[in-house]
């Protein structure tokens, strides 16, 4: 907990918090398209001379939220003890976030959401009921993109998949400064034939890295 403590007054002193890139992917298929996108856009990322990085939530052994309300006191999620404690230093030292998610059944999968439920513990929240909140990581200039990729061709197939991600990290205190939806792929690795969606997705990241720039 001490590390953690010393962590966060250094990131939200703005001691701390650099022009960096997380990379999130969502997908339990590992070489998957998922994967392919999102190293697609950490290598536009990296083109602009950012530093970036990716992180595989298959790879990741965590819980989703339990609702412990532990982290109201602590600042950090203390009620769980697993893979997750290892993301929150990254995620709070970088500017730049990338999630990238399959659709399952209409929405991001089971791991991405998890991930998004755990970041519960940067909220705020006041005593009223219905309890108004704020983010702690809001006011930091903290700039997110999306990608999501859909077997059907169909936007409305799509679902809710990029709306699930956009909305929490809006909440959180991030601009979401570009997004990238791909349909028309399933089969592994078969995104590599669509060019343009690698050139989107190259595009994306650039714009990504430049948007911390400011």
């Amino acid at each position: 907990m001490d590390v953690y403590a010393e962590l966060m007054r250094k990131v939200f002193s703005d001691e701390s918090l650099q022009p960096q890139v997380l990379g999130i992917g969502g997908s339990p298929r590992k070489g998957g398209n998922t994967d392919i996108l999102l190293e697609t856009i950490l290598k536009g990322v990296r083109e602009t001379g950012t530093v970036a990085r990716a992180v595989h939530l298959r790879d990741v052994q965590f819980q989703p939220c339990i609702g412990c309300e532990k982290c109201r006191k602590d600042r950090i999620c203390t009620g769980l003890h697993d893979g997750m404690s290892l993301l929150y230093p990254p995620i709070l030292e970088s500017r730049g976030l990338v999630l990238v998610s399959p659709t399952h059944n209409y929405n991001v999968t089971a791991w991405i959401k998890a991930f998004i439920d755990r970041l519960y513990c940067f909220y705020i929240f006041e005593n009223n009921r219905p309890r108004g909140w704020s983010s702690r990581l809001a006011g930091q200039g903290r700039k997110a993109v999306l990608a999501a990729v859909c077997e059907q061709v169909d936007k409305e197939d799509m679902g809710f998949t990029l709306e699930a991600m956009r909305r929490p990290l809006m909440a959180l205190g991030y601009e979401i400064v570009g997004e990238l939806p791909v349909y028309g792929v399933f089969d592994r690795a078969k995104v590599k034939e669509n060019l343009e969606a690698l050139e989107a997705a190259r595009r994306l990241g650039a714009v990504l890295a430049r948007s911390m720039a400011h």
